[in-house]
């Protein structure tokens, strides 16, 4: 009897941590957790300064400014990404979901760029960004097989987006390798252009479809959101234009133009999805603003190259943390819920890290006349700590215990 039980006992497979039995688990919440260590970082450094301080030594090679804007695309919105698209892909296509060594694995490669990037000042260069580059393939690789197996043409176009994320990853450690020097800032730039297009293409999927399902949900008697191909197609392609436009080779004015009839186009579209409607409910609203601020971060950036109504930088920041930032924390909040089994509703605390992940973009963006570039920049960091560290205080539990039976 013993000889049997142990049999049996040495045949059973081990237990797959929650945290790695989908990739929105781990992606979604090291994104979480990523985000509020790397923006303490920078408001740890700034405040030091600001104090009138001074580090002896810092473990990264580059200026920390590029670190943090490096950290934020490539950590935290990687990461994000990752979570969604090794979810929404076999969706897409009716396959199977990476298995948990797929995500234990790439989710070792992206911690350990997050590593590497941290103490580049004691790695060779080059050692650093091939660990730090060989994300994003990764990923891809396991997108492009489950495309290929059912082929829509359609959602080939992240493939394209993917690497012009890998593009800007690069030219940033091309300049910190000082093979072209200058080329970080525009490796942000390229890379926060290509994020704001997926959500352009994403967001003008799912806002419009959510609000419509919500409302006839309720029995809204009234019109429904509407989607019109000639304005999606549009907004798409002008933010696909704006991407290739944003590298450095191509004049400033014409970038400014694609910015400018990218956001408005993208304003026209969201005008038809009865954003007001969602007023009651944040899961929703969220969504709509996320989307407002990502149409207004493209037509604010490019009415400031063409005029001194706002700094290119501040301006960026409105696309950055709005729109990115926006929409990244409402499909977390929003997908976690769902595939776990969980009612789509979010409770109050996770209200609050909407509404301050908003006053962290309003704030970097319009407040640097009134309250000065520290106070700015510390306040807006602030904000975002406390909202990304409200998401991980309520998703932690959701993230890491099983899928909940109805």
């Amino acid at each position: 009897m013993s000889a049997a039980l142990h049999s049996r006992q040495t045949n059973k497979s081990p237990r797959i941590p929650t945290v790695f039995a989908a990739g929105f688990r781990f992606y979604f919440l090291g994104a979480g957790l990523f985000s509020v260590f790397a923006m303490l970082a920078w408001f740890i450094w700034l405040g030091v300064h600001a104090a009138g301080g001074a580090f002896v030594a810092v473990p990264m090679r580059m200026a920390p400014h590029l670190w943090h804007a490096h950290e934020m695309m490539f950590g935290y919105t990687a990461a994000v990404m990752a979570g969604f698209f090794v979810t929404a892909v076999p969706n897409w296509t009716g396959t199977d979901e990476p298995k948990a060594k797929f995500i234990a694995f790439s989710g070792a490669v992206w911690f350990l760029g997050r590593l590497a990037v941290w103490f580049s000042a004691v790695f060779d260069p080059v050692v650093v960004a091939l660990i730090d580059l060989a994300f994003i393939p990764i990923l891809s690789t396991a997108i492009l097989g489950r495309l290929a197996q059912k082929s829509q043409m359609r959602n080939l176009v992240f493939l394209f987006l993917l690497a012009a994320l890998f593009t800007g990853n690069l030219m940033m450690h091309l300049d910190w390798i000082e093979w072209t020097p200058g080329d970080a800032e525009a490796g942000v730039r390229l890379a926060i252009f290509a994020s704001a297009a997926m959500i352009v293409i994403v967001g003008g999927r799912v806002v419009p479809a959510f609000t419509r399902n919500a409302l006839n949900r309720q029995g809204h008697g009234g019109a429904l959101p509407q989607s019109h191909a000639i304005a999606d197609k549009a907004g798409i392609l002008f933010a696909m234009l704006t991407t290739l436009a944003s590298l450095p080779f191509v004049p400033f004015q014409i970038l400014a133009g694609l910015c400018i009839a990218t956001g408005a186009v993208n304003l026209l579209r969201l005008a038809g999805w009865k954003g007001w409607t969602t007023l009651k409910n944040p899961i929703l609203w969220i969504l709509h603003i996320a989307y407002l601020l990502t149409a207004g971060g493209y037509l604010i950036y490019g009415l400031s190259l063409l005029t001194n109504m706002l700094s290119e930088t501040a301006a960026l920041h409105l696309l950055a943390i709005g729109g990115i930032g926006g929409m990244t924390l409402a499909m977390m909040t929003r997908a976690s819920l769902g595939h776990s089994g969980r009612p789509l509703t979010v409770s109050g605390p996770v209200v609050l890290a909407y509404g301050l992940l908003i006053a962290a973009a309003l704030v970097r963006t319009f407040a640097l006349p009134v309250l000065g570039y520290f106070e700015t920049v510390l306040l807006s960091g602030f904000l975002w700590v406390v909202a990304f560290s409200l998401y991980v205080g309520v998703y932690f539990p959701i993230l890491t215990t099983p899928r909940m039976r109805k």
